[in-house]
């Protein structure tokens, strides 16, 4: 009875055997396979399209967008507006200035209504002005009234040179109280230079802003359309302390010539408290052991690099490949988008690439079978995320040509129910990236489950 028994047993186990031959045999497969890495080489445009296939776009709305947003404006009037917007475009940090006017009331907010001569010393009139929309986290609201004082001359009244009238008045308009308390410290402290260098007392109106009115579209970037346009520079020469300014800047700086070969992530946070960077630490960041580093950097510590995405959200994560920018998102990216986008980044259009994402198998006795059937005693990883997912303790020679296991390591993988092409199965995916591993089946040594994974998906670690 016992030796018929043992027949029975074994004839089950060779046709659920036989079951999963044809099953692997039969499911689809990468049409691609390269190195021993199991990647095809992308350009950086082939990356950049392809993640932009895997995951949704984000939002082009700020309100709308999973990030702290360290967008600010401020509206200043220092007499003509075509300068001033050159200057300020030029500082390091703005992300667009925009010629307009402000601070009138009963007069039409348009160049020809403003420059009529009735209005020319009208106390109600529109002042030029230019409102400036910088990112906190690479030029700070001092930086930029700084730059503004110096470029004209704030002890003029109701003038610049010879343009003369309210409209070319000196004036800082604030949204907040914090930068009305900025602009009268910055002030204070210009006027006790400028007195150490004879000049007189500063005229420059400090108010709330009301309204912003857009100028027409001519005098938008007026200098770069005319570059012989009419602009003089009444600035007095006095300057802030430049040389400690740089110094401050200096501090901040950071080596990443590290950055500059190979492949790498770098993710943008605040210098100040970002729930959305908290947020993409614990859920993504914290179970992250890939081998493709994750940087944290500020806005200000990218110098070296080549950056296409605006550095204005945080967190913004970039992926660089030699030091350029082949894909960057603006706001907080899930597991899910992460890792898909780390996919396409690491693996290319490989079969490891079809197996995580596309539910694909490996061909029987593949490559990385062969090279991982026989390790030393180690663990086998995500391929993404790191994460120790199955032991060598574990492992057993199953005649399948997938790697076998007779069970995960503890709160690595996850099970989900399969009942594609007809078969009823158990799927299993891996618990950081989600990442599809194999399927786990009943007919293990000594009735043990027999984990079928594909090697493809898989690094190894010694131990």
């Amino acid at each position: 009875m016992k030796a018929i028994l043992m027949k029975k047993i074994s004839l089950i186990t060779a046709i659920a055997l036989v079951s999963a031959l044809a099953f692997y045999t039969l499911t689809p497969k990468s049409i691609e396979y390269s190195d021993k890495n199991s990647t095809v080489t992308q350009t950086q445009t082939e990356i950049q399209t392809n993640i932009e296939k895997m995951i949704p776009k984000s939002s082009k709305y700020t309100e709308k967008m999973p990030a702290t947003t360290h967008l600010d404006s401020i509206v200043l009037g220092a007499g003509c507006f075509w300068g001033a917007e050159k200057r300020y475009q030029a500082i390091p940090g703005v992300i667009d200035a925009i010629s307009g006017y402000a601070d009138g009331k009963n007069v039409n907010a348009t160049y020809r209504d403003i420059t009529q001569r009735k209005n020319k010393y009208n106390e109600n009139n529109h002042a030029e002005v230019v409102k400036v929309i910088f990112n906190r986290s690479k030029v700070n609201l001092e930086t930029i009234l700084q730059s503004y004082f110096e470029g004209h001359d704030p002890t003029q009244l109701n003038r610049q040179g010879n343009d003369v009238g309210t409209q070319y008045r000196s004036t800082i308009l604030t949204s907040n109280k914090q930068q009305n308390e900025t602009a009268l410290k910055v002030t204070s402290q210009y006027q006790k230079l400028l007195s150490n260098n004879g000049y007189g007392k500063i005229e420059t109106k400090i108010a709330s802003l009301t309204e912003f009115f857009e100028a027409e579209q001519y005098h938008q970037d007026y200098l770069v359309k005319n570059p012989n346009g009419y602009c003089p520079d009444h600035s007095t020469g006095v300057k802030f302390n430049a040389e400690a300014n740089k110094a401050k800047l200096a501090n901040k700086k950071i080596d990443n010539t590290s950055l500059l070969t190979g492949k790498h992530i770098v993710v943008i946070e605040s210098e100040n408290y970002c729930p959305y960077c908290e947020k993409f630490k614990k859920n993504v960041v914290n179970d992250y052991q890939g081998t493709i580093e994750v940087n944290f950097r500020l806005a200000s510590q990218l110098e070296g690099l080549t950056i296409k995405t605006e550095t204005w959200a945080t967190p913004t994560i970039l992926f660089f490949e030699d030091g350029k920018e082949v894909f960057g998102r603006q706001g907080y990216m899930s597991p899910e988008h992460f890792y898909k986008a780390l996919g396409v980044f690491k693996l290319g259009k490989s079969e490891a690439f079809n197996v995580a994402f596309d539910e694909g198998t490996d061909g029987r006795f593949c490559k990385e079978y062969e090279i991982f059937k026989n390790t030393p005693d180690g663990v086998f990883i995500d391929k993404l995320s790191g994460a120790p997912l199955f032991d060598t303790r574990d492992r057993f020679n199953s005649g399948s040509g997938w790697l076998s296991f007779t069970k995960a390591i503890d709160g690595s993988t996850i099970e989900k129910p399969d009942n594609r092409y007809g078969m009823v199965r158990t799927e299993i995916r891996s618990k950081t990236s989600d990442i599809h591993l194999g399927h786990v089946f009943p007919d293990g040594p000594n009735g043990q489950p027999r984990f079928c994974i594909n090697a493809t998906v898989l690094e190894f670690k010694a131990r």
